[in-house]
C-alpha cells in the first residue's frame, strides 16, 4: 500500500521563528499581509442586501434587513443600527449551540461601534417622522468557517452588504413595509468608509489577518476601524500589555493596510 504523505501541522516554536525572519507558513508575502479576499454579492433573496466574505478558509455570511420602528429616545430624529454575530458550531469546534458566547456578542459590539462611530450610515436620513418612526438597519452575521480572523472578515461583510442594501417600500397610508418590494433607494451611506483591521502580538512580532493555528497563538489582539486615518473604534482583547512603541506601529499598521483592503474591497463591489 503507498503510503499517504500528508504536511505536518506547524508548531508554536516554528512559527515564532517563521516571523522572526518575517514570513508566513502559508507562504504569503510578509507578516502585514492578508490572505486573498473573496466577495461574492447577493447570496440572500430575503435580505436587504447580503454578502459571503471568504478570506483564505475563513468565511462569514452577512445580511442586512431593515424594518420601520420607534426610535431610540436618545436620538428621536436618527435611525436605529442593531447588530448580532452567530458563531455557528459548523464553522468550528469551538463554538455551541444555545445563547450567544463572549466571541461572539464581541464580534458584534466592535462591528457596530465600528460602523456608528464612523458615521458610515446617516442616521438621520432613517428618520421617517420624528419620534415616532424611523428605519432600523439590523445587521446579522453568520460564522461559515472560521480558520482565523472572523472579526475583520465579518466587518469587510457589514461594510459590503451596507453598500448593496436598498430600503424596502413603505406604505405610509396602511403603516407597513412592503417586503420583498426595494424602493430604487440605497441604505443612506456617507463617504467615511470604516475598514476594521485586527493587529496580534505573537512573541516580538505583529501581524494581521492569522489563521486558526496563528490566532491560537495571540497573546493580544487590537482591532482598530480606521477610515481616511481617523480611528472611530479601538478594541484590545487578551491580557498581555503592550508597550507604547508597539501601540503606536499598530496604528501606523492599521493606516497602512486598511488602505489596501479598502481597495479590495471597492475593486470587488463594482
Amino acid at each position: 500500500m503507498d503510503k499517504i504523505m500528508t504536511t505536518p501541522e506547524p508548531t508554536a516554536e516554528r512559527i515564532k521563528e517563521y516571523f522572526k525572519e518575517g514570513k508566513r507558513f502559508d507562504e504569503r508575502g510578509g507578516l502585514l499581509d492578508f490572505r486573498k479576499i473573496i466577495i461574492e454579492k447577493n447570496v440572500s433573496k430575503k435580505a436587504e442586501g447580503s454578502v459571503r466574505v471568504k478570506i483564505g478558509n475563513t468565511e462569514v455570511l452577512v445580511g442586512v434587513k431593515l424594518d420601520v420602528s420607534a426610535p431610540y429616545p436618545d436620538s428621536l430624529n436618527k435611525g436605529n443600527l442593531m447588530v448580532t454575530a452567530e458563531m455557528l458550531p459548523l464553522s468550528s469546534p469551538r463554538f455551541e449551540s444555545g445563547p450567544p458566547g463572549f466571541d461572539a456578542i464581541e464580534l458584534g459590539r466592535v462591528t457596530d461601534r465600528g460602523i456608528r462611530e464612523s458615521g458610515f450610515i446617516d442616521l438621520e436620513k432613517l428618520c421617517i417622522k420624528e419620534g415616532e418612526k424611523v428605519w432600523t438597519v439590523f445587521i446579522d452575521i453568520y460564522s461559515i468557517n472560521d480558520d482565523g480572523n472572523l472579526m475583520d472578515a465579518s466587518t469587510i461583510g457589514a461594510i459590503a452588504a451596507l453598500k448593496m442594501a436598498k430600503i424596502p417600500k413603505y406604505d405610509e397610508e396602511k403603516g407597513k413595509v412592503l417586503f420583498g418590494e426595494l424602493s430604487d433607494e440605497n441604505v443612506p451611506l456617507t463617504n467615511h468608509l470604516p475598514i476594521a483591521i485586527s493587529v496580534h502580538k505573537i512573541g516580538n512580532s505583529l501581524i494581521v489577518d492569522p489563521t486558526r493555528e496563528e490566532e491560537e497563538l495571540s497573546e493580544c489582539r487590537v482591532t482598530l476601524t480606521n477610515y481616511g486615518g481617523i480611528i472611530s473604534s479601538l478594541q484590545k482583547s487578551n491580557s498581555r500589555a503592550l508597550e507604547i512603541h508597539e501601540m503606536k506601529r499598530i496604528f501606523e499598521i492599521s493606516e497602512e493596510v486598511s488602505k489596501k483592503i479598502l481597495k479590495e474591497i471597492e475593486s470587488r463591489l463594482k
